[in-house]
């Protein structure tokens, strides 16, 4: 059993609490300790609810037909009904003429079919003689276009058996049964309990002044509209503050009746103030306090009286996981239904990823389609980066026993999205500029599906992406100091014999973002060597990381002497929040970021900012309706929008390799 120190004894720390993790329990075992702890048939009664309501929900008993459909015998098709026996004989030689009403009536689809006749005869074959008359030229057979009694459900047949759950279809045949309500499994009643003093509650959050130190909580209600959709309600509780005795008493009573399962976010991990593990330890049992997998790795997984309590770590990537694995399997369970199985595909990653031993890592990918082969580049993995999940197409699975996977070797991807969407993708890897998320807005808007999905690395890290067939096209603006043109020696140098259209995409501007009023009263690059200036970089690779280093050079100034030079963002809104948020005093980026977030500009110098194409990739359909997008007025207009840009030549277009 997974066990851990920190159940209130003395500490080397002065007598602080502190979690330590003596085993660690790697995700199979803590899963089958968990799900197979409790007797989960049964779990949950019955009620009634009327079938109008019932979509979603799970059948607590069989479901008998009360009625026939259809309860009579009724004309399939517009046409005469008639008797099959009056019609022997007839043929185009020997046309048989039948009276109406007596031997022949009208009837319209639906209509019941009238008393002793036993079928119908399309009105496409039928002679109209007089009104009294009729002529047909072919024989009908019994039953002929009709739709009997029972045909499609018998009464007292058994519909659907316990454990359905039940889809809009579904309901349609319980009406059609004559079966108005049924007896449904209750939905699980989950609480979910924030915890700590840091967290404010959406209701109460004020975007405008929200204090330094304060968190917002969102775990509590993402993770309540994920048990919503599994079938379950939620309880949202206040955020309890770091109170060992408050949250061990309310765990308690929680799992008295009132509720089936409790979500505890956040104090799972190892901190002195991290107090869920000793709660579910004081209220129940703990069966596993840390697993072996990244992100998730401090959940708590307990039981208290008869119900499941799961501490759920904070960081919102982690707590996603720790929901997956743990939470739906065992909802799943309470309902008697399978758990969700997502679409896997075989992808190529873009590059090596690098993963530590004895941890099962699960590895958030963008995919697409680039030639005959699906590839998948990794997003930031930081168990914090709730964006990387939201952004992400699919989920790779680094076993324990693995210490990464080597670019270019196909793995299983799990899909987080419709196959049919990836498909779609047109993948960009490069350089960030505020204009990529304008045209993957514009192109969404636009008909054919097409989704542009970007994945800032640097300028040189787009052409290396372009040299071994992982993207459509790169963003880019690599500065050759010696001609000063953009992007062609470098692709020149890592890309060499590849057949690339360069298309420029906006003249924008560079400089220094500083905070507004420009406290420090910059001017220029030369003032970044003043003592107490605080930098932020782009990472190395990046086309503003290049330029910044070629101006420094040209003006003779050491990077050594620029404190916090070796401090990187990997975009230009990174930077632009460094400086906005007080984290540094001057960073080097483009306007529109500055802009966006309130931030003052020195203007330092402009630049191309091109789209790099490969030939072969020219007329794809997803990059034909990109090339649309760039070259209509709304995009001219909302780039202007966002200041800083110069589109003179946007849409120009020259051929490099």
């Amino acid at each position: 059993m997974a066990l851990t120190r920190g159940d209130g004894g003395d500490c080397a720390d002065g007598g602080a609490h502190r979690n330590v993790y003596l085993t660690m329990t790697s995700l199979t075992e803590a899963r089958e300790r968990f799900l197979g702890r409790l007797p989960w048939s049964g779990f949950l009664e019955a009620e009634t609810v009327p079938v109008g309501d019932a979509v979603g929900r799970v059948l607590a008993a069989a479901v008998p037909a009360k009625l026939s459909a259809p309860t009579y015998h009724g004309a399939a098709m517009d046409g005469i009904a008639v008797r099959a026996a009056d019609t022997f004989g007839a043929s185009e030689t020997a046309p048989r003429e039948l009276s109406v009403p007596g031997q022949a009536r009208f009837v319209n689809t639906g209509e019941p079919l009238p008393e002793g006749m036993d079928a119908v005869v399309m009105i496409e074959r039928v002679q109209i003689v007089s009104d009294a008359a009729v002529r047909i030229e072919g024989p009908a057979f019994p039953w002929q276009h009709v739709r009997r009694v029972g045909e499609d459900i018998v009464a007292t047949e058994l519909l659907f058996v316990r454990g359905r759950q039940l889809g809009p279809y579904d309901v349609g045949a319980l009406m059609a049964a004559g079966v108005f309500a049924v007896s449904v499994l209750r939905r699980p009643r989950v609480l979910i309990v924030p915890t700590g003093a840091e967290l404010v509650a959406p209701e109460d959050v004020d975007v405008l002044a929200m204090p330094p130190g304060r968190i917002i909580d969102f775990n509590s209600t993402m993770l309540g509209e994920a048990v919503k959709q599994l079938g379950g309600v939620y309880v949202r509780h206040a955020a309890v503050a770091d109170d060992l005795p408050r949250l061990t008493e309310l765990v308690r009573t929680a799992c008295s009746g009132a509720y089936d399962m409790v979500l505890v976010l956040g104090g799972s991990s190892a901190g002195s103030r991290d107090f869920t593990r000793a709660a579910v330890a004081a209220a129940g049992e703990v069966l596993v306090h840390g697993v072996t997998m990244m992100p998730g790795k401090p959940t708590v997984l307990g039981v208290c009286g008869s119900r499941p309590v799961i501490g759920v770590p904070g960081y919102p990537v982690s707590a996603i996981l720790c929901f997956e694995q743990f939470v739906t399997p065992a909802l799943c369970a309470m309902l008697g239904v399978p758990e969700p199985r997502r679409e896997r595909i075989q992808a190529r990653p873009t590059r090596t990823i690098a993963s530590k031993l004895g941890m099962e890592e699960f590895i958030r990918v963008r995919l697409g389609r680039v030639g005959d082969r699906m590839v998948a580049t990794p997003l930031p993995r930081g168990s914090g980066t709730v964006s990387s999940l939201v952004r992400a197409d699919g989920m790779i699975r680094i076993p324990t026993e693995l210490e990464g996977i080597a670019a270019g070797a196909d793995v299983d991807v799990e899909l987080l999205r419709p196959r049919a969407e990836i498909e779609g993708n047109v993948i960009a890897v490069g350089s960030h500029d505020l204009l990529m998320e304008l045209l993957a807005d514009l192109l969404r808007g636009r008909p054919g599906g097409f989704t542009l999905s970007s994945t800032h690395i640097g300028s040189l890290g787009g052409l290396r992406a372009l040299r071994d067939g992982g993207c459509h096209l790169a963003p880019s603006h690599l500065l050759d100091p010696s001609d000063g043109s953009y992007n062609r020696s470098a692709l020149a140098r890592y890309c060499k014999g590849l057949q690339v259209r360069q298309l420029h995409l906006a003249q924008r501007e560079q400089g220094l973002m500083v905070p507004p009023g420009n406290p420090a009263g910059l001017t220029g690059l030369p003032d970044l060597r003043r003592e107490g200036l605080r930098f932020v970089n782009r990472q190395g690779g990046s086309g503003t990381r290049v330029l910044l280093d070629h101006e420094l050079g040209r003006l003779g100034l050491d990077p050594a002497h620029i404190a916090g030079y070796g401090v990187e963002e990997t975009t230009h809104m990174g930077v632009a929040v460094a400086v906005a948020s007080g984290a540094a005093d001057v960073g080097l980026g483009v306007r529109s970021a500055a802009r966006a977030l309130g931030v003052d500009f020195v203007p330092v110098t402009t630049e191309d900012y091109d789209l790099l194409i490969p030939e072969a990739f020219w007329e794809h359909p997803g990059i034909v309706a990109l090339r649309e997008v760039i070259g209509s007025a709304e995009f001219q207009a909302e780039m202007h929008r966002l200041g800083g840009y110069d589109g003179a030549r946007t849409g120009h277009v020259t051929r490099l390799g």
